[in-house]
């Protein structure tokens, strides 16, 4: 079975042209979409980006250099190719300072479109490069995502933190981004170029816990054949997080106050000490204070770790970052899928922005990794978010039908005129509230009202 071509849009009013057009484009091994109108090839780059346009300047209603500007206006980069017929060469020259790659004259030279369109499918494959490099580039950014105050409260702490050897105990809820911090502040420190060693407290017993952090001696225990340095060992210079420390039995706890202390430590088995230069940062989603009080964690131990105490809010709290850490996981998992998936639609974005994240930044991520496997074109969708509680794809209770409306952009504006409205009737009224209720931030809110022309007297049923 052969892959299908790239998607080429054929946009002209004359019936003739696009016939000829889908011949030669058909030959070139190339799918092809078909529109009469600059409103129905909108409509069409919308539902699925095409690699090439074959765009008619000549049109009624809206023309080819609408087309142009528009899609500009939106950010979409398609290479186009503009079509114009004898003394509009002026024109054409207008076009390409929109945008266009190039521009062929009716009647067609068949050769010199062909030579066109694979110029332009070479500059599609470019961006397309360029697009899956930026995505990688963006993937594996270090950087901590978030402008609401609470976050940037935390990220110039862990700053100002991060130029010490001083301990810092992160607290926050599970899939709050306590690792990604902990790397970050080990990427800011002067031990960045050493090693960051990871070590998860609860997820090994007790005896395999305390082999990982201080190794053992050969013999020290059965199936031990040779000495294995332990990660306090293998991590000298650099940085040791230690997740989930609120787990950490309390013998080694014990173990762990004398590293913090003293720098030194015994493999299991062994009776000689050994010195180790590591930086610990630590963190738990459990109430250490409390485990404090009810004898389970160690005093001592807990004010050697909580030197420097960085609280991470749930998402819940930090509604505002959604769009940001959405599109980070976006292009991550694009990158790591090489699936062209370009953007989030804004009604996918506005589910996501409504939904409480139980599971935080973690949950959200795994969502936008789903969105990105199961996504059918370059734009997630709220089918592909698959959210529970959200029914983004109910129509609303007096939609316009699809004969009726003037054209998709039509629908869709209508569409989002009904959620608000019904937002507003619930909220009685009330522009905050009715804000609040959607998810979104309430200069959003007036911005899509002033958008779509709603009233307040439009609000009374």
């Amino acid at each position: 079975m052969h892959a299908a071509g790239p998607l080429v849009l054929v946009v002209d009013d004359d019936a003739t042209a696009r016939r000829m057009l889908d011949v030669r484009m058909r030959a070139l091994g190339c799918q092809v979409a078909m529109a009469e109108t600059g409103r129905e090839a909108l409509a069409a780059i919308e539902r699925d980006l095409p690699a090439v346009l074959l765009l008619d300047l000549q049109m009624p209603e809206i023309d080819g250099m609408e087309v142009l500007r528009t899609l500009n206006r939106e950010g979409v980069d398609v290479p186009t190719i503009v079509i114009t017929a004898h003394g509009t060469v002026e024109t054409a020259v207008e076009a390409m300072k929109e945008g266009a790659v190039d521009f062929i004259l009716k009647p067609f030279d068949p050769q010199y479109l062909e030579i066109a369109v694979r110029r332009a499918l070479e500059r599609r494959q470019l961006l397309d490069s360029n697009q899956l490099f930026r995505d990688a580039l963006a993937a594996r950014s270090s950087d901590i995502l978030g402008e609401s105050p609470l976050i940037q409260a935390a990220v110039q702490t862990a700053k100002k933190a991060a130029g010490t050897n001083s301990t810092v105990l992160l607290l926050g809820e599970s899939g709050t981004g306590k690792e990604v911090f902990a790397h970050t502040i080990h990427q800011w420190s002067p031990r960045r170029d050493k090693p960051f060693v990871v070590v998860n407290c609860v997820a090994l017993s007790e005896h395999l816990l305390e082999s990982e952090l201080f190794g053992h001696e050969k013999g020290a225990f059965t199936g031990a054949h040779q000495a294995k340095k332990g990660k306090f060992e293998a991590a000298n210079g650099g940085t040791v997080f230690l997740d989930e420390i609120g787990d950490m039995p309390p013998s080694l706890q014990t173990k762990l106050l004398r590293v913090l202390h003293d720098h030194e430590f015994e493999r299991v088995g062994g009776s000689r000490p050994i010195s180790t230069d590591i930086r610990v940062l630590a963190a738990t989603n459990r109430d250490l204070d409390e485990a404090v009080k009810a004898g389970r964690f160690r005093a001592d131990l807990f004010y050697r770790l909580n030197v420097i105490r960085i609280v991470l809010p749930p998402l819940r709290d930090r509604k505002e970052d959604i769009p940001a850490l959405a599109q980070h996981f976006r292009a991550r998992y694009a990158a790591d899928t090489k699936r062209p998936v370009r953007r989030i639609s804004a009604e996918a974005m506005d589910c996501l922005c409504r939904q409480d994240w139980p599971g935080n930044v973690r949950e959200l991520a795994n969502t936008i990794e789903r969105a990105v496997v199961l996504c059918s074109g370059e734009t997630i969708t709220p089918a592909d978010l698959a959210l529970p509680g959200v029914h983004p794809a109910s129509p609303p209770q007096d939609p316009v039908p699809a004969a009726e409306a003037d054209g998709f952009h039509d629908q869709i504006n209508h569409y989002r005129r009904q959620v608000l409205l019904t937002a507003l009737r619930r909220a009685d009224g009330n522009q905050t509230q009715a804000a609040k209720l959607l998810g979104i931030r309430r200069t959003s809110f007036l911005r899509l009202m002033r958008k779509l022309d709603i009233r307040e007297d439009q609000v009374i049923q």
